[in-house]
């Protein structure tokens, strides 16, 4: 059963897609939304009516004052990868803090990795991280629940996997795959390309985030955004060069291309830690938030279709 929704002021911390999508989301049900990040500038995918407001978050003052009147906090932020470990705790602390000093509801938006993927991934899957930033979004994610058992926040923790759409540049289905096809250039992909991956469309990630913050029965769980059936990595380049009109263009970047390329780039030398995601098969499993929450992905097709279109006509290559 449903709970009214929450007809107060939404913070998000975080302009990027995440945020972005969330605040749509959040503008679709009629709520006041502020979003905060360092600049004070509002993304193009921002909605207009979204109030934009500049502040440091490891800054627990500023993050404090910057979501005076919340209440529900969305902790939307992702540092640069190759400063997760320097970056990610305080940005985390100061979120925690801001939504405790407000009395607020807390959404932390998290990934995967800290899951063990040698099954299809779902809400209960052991805790087995096989990497430093899954040990980090681990022990991020356990920070959030205590705090929550604690009594000093109402929280609940939304996760999904690698996400693509409108806005998504950074990630493995983002500018090297969809960018570089729209310039008619070969969609660069790590791994194999022959194995099942779960991507998270993410306009679905918005909706599922603004769920949580406006449903009573969110509280105290983790969740598991809903994700279409898994693809590889063929079918999604097949697709888009399809739905673009032209031949099939890809071109594989193995483990050791990433680690030379590490050698130069500080966020390929990251990303190798990380690349068994896409050596092994990543399902996941989100079941569970569909049936409760009566959300469904958005087709693949559609989702294809969307992110295209949004390469072709907004994408600006940097």
């Amino acid at each position: 059963m449903s709970n009214p929704t929450i007809q107060t002021l939404h913070i998000i911390f975080g302009t990027g897609p995440v945020g972005c999508w969330t605040a749509t989301a959040l503008r679709a049900l009629d709520l006041p939304v502020r979003a905060i990040n360092r600049s004070g500038k509002r993304p193009p995918l921002m909605p207009a009516d979204v109030e934009i407001v500049a502040a440091d978050v490891s800054d627990r003052s500023q993050a404090i004052a910057a979501a005076q009147g919340a209440a529900v906090v969305y902790q939307a932020l992702n540092p640069e990868y190759h400063r997760w470990h320097e970056s990610f705790p305080a940005l985390q602390q100061g979120a925690l803090a801001a939504a405790t000093a407000a009395n607020a509801r807390y959404v932390s938006i998290e990934n995967l990795y800290m899951y063990d993927s040698s099954q299809p991934i779902h809400e209960n899957s052991p805790i087995a991280p096989v990497s430093k930033k899954g040990e980090l979004r681990a022990r991020l994610g356990a920070e959030v629940m205590a705090a929550h058992k604690r009594g000093d926040v109402q929280a609940t923790a939304l996760r999904s996997s690698d996400y693509f759409g409108p806005g998504v540049t950074g990630s493995a289905l983002g500018e090297l795959v969809f960018g570089n096809l729209v310039q008619g250039k070969k969609a660069q992909v790590t791994g194999s390309t022959s194995l099942p991956h779960s991507y998270a469309y993410i306009e679905d990630v918005g909706r599922a985030a603004a769920a949580l913050g406006t449903r009573n029965e969110a509280l105290g769980q983790v969740w598991i955004a809903p994700h279409a059936p898994a693809l590889t990595q063929s079918e999604v380049v097949e697709s888009a060069c399809r739905l673009l009109g032209i031949p099939t263009k890809i071109t594989v970047i193995s483990p050791l291309m990433m680690r030379l390329a590490g050698l130069f780039v500080p966020a390929a030398r990251e990303t190798v830690e990380m690349m068994y995601e896409f050596t092994k098969p990543f399902v996941v499993d989100s079941s569970r938030m569909e049936k409760e929450f009566g959300l469904q992905p958005t087709s693949t097709e559609t989702a294809l279709e969307r992110t295209v279109r949004w390469y072709k006509n907004d994408f600006k290559p940097q």
